[in-house]
C-alpha cells in the first residue's frame, strides 16, 4: 500500500465514520438507548477502517497474508485514533470501557 492509498483510504474512513457515528446515535437517541459516544465510535471506526480496507484488498488482489492483515488492523486503529482527534478522547474511551 502506497502512502497515497493510504492518505485516500484514511480520509474516505474519516468522513464515512463521521457519518455513520452521527446516523447511529440518532437512531440511539430516538430509541432512547443509553451510550457511550466514544465507545460508539470506536466500534464504528474499527468496522469501517478495516471494511474499507479490505475492500481495497479484495479490489486490487492485494493478498490477505500476516503483514497486510496488521495493516488492516491498523487501519482500523488509526481511523478511530483520527476519529476521537486527541488524547483526552482517548484517555476518556479507555475509561469507559472501564465502566462497562
Amino acid at each position: 500500500m502506497t502512502v497515497t492509498s493510504f492518505l485516500i483510504i484514511f480520509s474516505t474512513c474519516a468522513a464515512a465514520t463521521s457519518l455513520i457515528t452521527e446516523g447511529v446515535k440518532k437512531l440511539l437517541d430516538e430509541a432512547k438507548v443509553s451510550y457511550a459516544v466514544n465507545l460508539l465510535v470506536l466500534i464504528v471506526a474499527v468496522i469501517v477502517g478495516c471494511g474499507v480496507t479490505a475492500l481495497y484488498y479484495v479490489n486490487y488482489n492485494v493478498q490477505f497474508n500476516a503483514l497486510n492483515s496488521v495493516y488492516l488492523a491498523l487501519m482500523g486503529v488509526a481511523n478511530w485514533l483520527g476519529a476521537t482527534l486527541g488524547y483526552d478522547k482517548v484517555r476518556q474511551t479507555i475509561e469507559q470501557i472501564g465502566n462497562k
